[in-house]
């Protein structure tokens, strides 16, 4: 079962869940960005469940790069929508 802490793109923006499949199929540069924010979404959750230790600061700056991916993402999302219509 998936943890309430994971913040998987598809779930943040099912209403972008098309688009999101068609630019990982056809999209070398979002399926690089995707692939590390899936990354950094997974570290974060071992660290918040206490898997994995880490200091206040790393997870703040693992949450800021994890915004910071999610809103490179959104615009490439954003861009081929406006494309398509």
């Amino acid at each position: 079962m998936q943890s309430i802490l994971n913040h998987p793109i598809a779930v943040d923006l099912p209403e972008h869940k098309d688009t999101i499949h068609a630019l990982k199929m056809a999209n070398a540069h979002f399926r690089h960005l995707l692939d590390q924010y899936h990354a950094i979404d997974e570290e974060i959750v071992r660290i918040e469940t206490e898997v994995e230790p880490a200091s206040d600061e790393r997870t703040e700056h693992l949450k800021r790069r994890r915004l910071a991916l999610k809103d490179d993402l959104m615009a490439l999302i954003l861009k081929a929508e406006a494309m398509r219509h």
